[in-house]
């Protein structure tokens, strides 16, 4: 008896991530579909977005190894990882904005 409550109980908690899943990835695609320029531009944005974000956590991952080998204690070891990480967020404010909507290419 308690093990087929505990099986419901584990039912329940996979539903309620299958549910959650289909419905973030149906309000994704309804909210791409809204901005202009359609699905197909918003998708390529997103994927531009994500080749930036991968280039940056390399770059994040090399200046946290270095700072790690090269200053094994101090401050520098204890905040230079967080302060790469700032200074890669405002990169990726500037470098991951919309293009020039003049500029699409066809």
């Amino acid at each position: 008896m308690i093990t087929a409550i505990r099986d419901w109980a584990r039912l329940d908690a996979v539903r309620g991530f299958v549910f959650g899943f289909i419905l973030f990835a149906g309000l994704s695609l309804t909210i791409l579909s809204a901005r202009p320029g359609g699905l197909r531009r918003q998708l390529r944005l997103a994927a531009r977005r994500l080749r930036i974000v991968l280039v940056l956590g390399g770059v994040w991952m090399l200046g946290s190894l270095i700072i790690r080998v090269a200053f094994p204690d101090g401050p520098v070891s204890d905040y230079g990882s967080s302060v790469i990480a700032v200074v890669l967020g405002v990169v990726f404010l500037f470098v991951g904005r919309d293009p020039d909507p003049s500029d699409v290419r066809t």
